[in-house]
């Protein structure tokens, strides 16, 4: 399987600076060629540029961020994805062990100009560009522009060229492991500006080894090694640090653990842009290779219904599988799990806030997905190859026996429980979704 998808623009990225402005332009690329004269997707003004500039920053620095990967790993950095439609911008990015996932949504109140256009695309950053960025002062004017225009700010004439950067397949298969946990995940606490500020002075310093929790003492947050009673179990929490150069300009911040807390969430609040920053259960662990999404893919989504959603949905607008039925005469009975199916393929996002899925109009063909999650594609196999025979099954209970190598698996499926006897669910007890006997399973009795 490749590691990245090479994308070929037709122009680099680039910072101009002149006269009393700078133009930014952000190259587009897609697989997916659609039929549009706009030039681009967004131009306009932002009304925080300072705190978008920060907000930049802090996202290049996570994702040029590991907590598992060597130096040599590190030198191959990959840059964001940004969205635009539905008055809204949304810069996504992952870390490069792809256990950290953040982004920056830019609200309808904090933008001013015109949506020539929705879409999704990857964008350049490089230092020069994040210097640029670093140079912008509080009470500057940015034009900002996504697509194939320019942007405007600054003085003398400067003009600062982006690389051209490949998209890492893992970033595809955490872009949707990461909106199912956020999908299932609810607020726990809301901090004020001087409580978030105490509450990282308190994370220890130096490597963490150990889980840590957040707890509540009185009115005060801190960090502790202690579990108790109602406290959010946090992995690799020197990974917050990455938020530190937020903090002075918040208004607030929330934390949303997932419910089983395989991630925890934290949200600041600036105005009218957001930051939204997730950690995966341990540091060594990325969202990519967490299986959260196998259960809904294994009813596939047929061309059809995928043609309808490009034609019914636009970049960041909320997602209703009811209208999308009822639009598209497709029977309610067949889109029971229509939104966990599309998320699995990266094609929704997920807002905690508005606590509903939006669709992200993905820049590469669906197909590609499809063949990223190589447990599907195993189960596949063991179904094919005829591996697979189902000893007993009920309305509540299912089992089978499933042919390994040297060795047959028992697979016992009780109402929602289920279980194997292979090394792998031995190790993840079902934390990292189920293994390939266990999905060979299901989709054999269509489960």
């Amino acid at each position: 399987m490749e590691d990245t998808l090479i994308y070929h623009y037709q122009r680099p990225s680039s910072l101009i600076k002149k006269d009393a402005s700078e133009e930014l332009f952000l190259s587009k690329y897609s697989e997916v060629q659609k039929n549009t004269d706009a030039p681009c997707f967004f131009w306009g003004d932002v009304s925080q540029p300072f705190i978008l500039a920060r907000c930049l920053i802090t996202l290049s620095n996570i994702v040029k961020s590991s907590f598992n990967l060597s130096p040599f790993q590190l030198a191959a950095l990959k840059d964001p994805i940004v969205t635009a439609g539905n008055h809204r911008l949304r810069f996504e990015g992952f870390s490069h062990c792809a256990g950290v996932y953040a982004r920056v949504d830019v609200l309808p109140d904090g933008l001013h100009g015109e949506f020539l256009e929705n879409g999704t695309t990857n964008v350049d950053f490089n230092q020069p560009m994040i210097t640029a960025l670093g140079s912008i002062r509080p009470n500057e004017k940015i034009m900002l522009s996504v697509g194939e225009k320019e942007v405007g700010l600054y003085q003398e004439e400067k003009n600062v060229v982006e690389r051209k950067v490949p998209l890492p397949v893992k970033w595809i298969k955490g872009l949707s492991t990461v909106q199912i946990y956020l999908s299932e995940s609810e607020k726990r606490h809301c901090f004020n500006k001087i409580q978030t500020q105490q509450l990282f002075r308190g994370i220890p310093k130096g490597p963490v080894k150990s889980d840590y929790y957040l707890i509540i003492r009185g009115n005060k947050p801190m960090f502790s090694p202690v579990k108790s009673a109602d406290a959010v179990c946090i992995g690799g929490l020197q990974r917050l640090r990455l938020l530190e150069p937020l903090l002075p300009y918040i208004d607030q911040m929330q934390v949303f653990p997932h419910s089983d807390m395989q991630s925890t969430t934290w949200q600041l609040y600036m105005g009218n842009i957001r930051f939204c920053f997730s950690l995966s259960r341990d540091s060594w662990r990325g969202f990519s290779g967490e299986g959260a999404v196998l259960d809904s893919l294994i009813d596939e989504v047929s061309d059809e219904w995928i043609d309808a959603m490009d034609k019914y949905a636009y970049a960041n607008q909320a997602f209703n599988p009811s209208v999308f039925a009822l639009q598209e005469n497709i029977s309610l009975e067949k889109t029971g799990n229509l939104t966990g199916r599309l998320a699995a393929m990266g094609l929704l996002g997920f807002d905690l806030d508005d606590n509903q899925f939006f669709y992200r109009r993905l820049p590469f063909k669906l197909n590609r997905i499809i063949g990223l999650n190589p447990r599907i594609r195993n189960a596949d196999k063991l179904i094919a190859e005829r591996k697979v025979e189902i000893v007993n099954k009920n309305e509540v209970r299912t089992e089978a026996r499933v042919e390994g190598t040297g060795v047959h698996h028992t697979v016992i499926i009780d109402l929602e429980k289920e279980r194997c006897t292979c090394e792998w669910f031995s190790k993840h007890q079902g934390e990292r979704g189920p293994c390939k006997h266990v999905l060979a399973v299901k989709k054999l009795v269509n489960i």
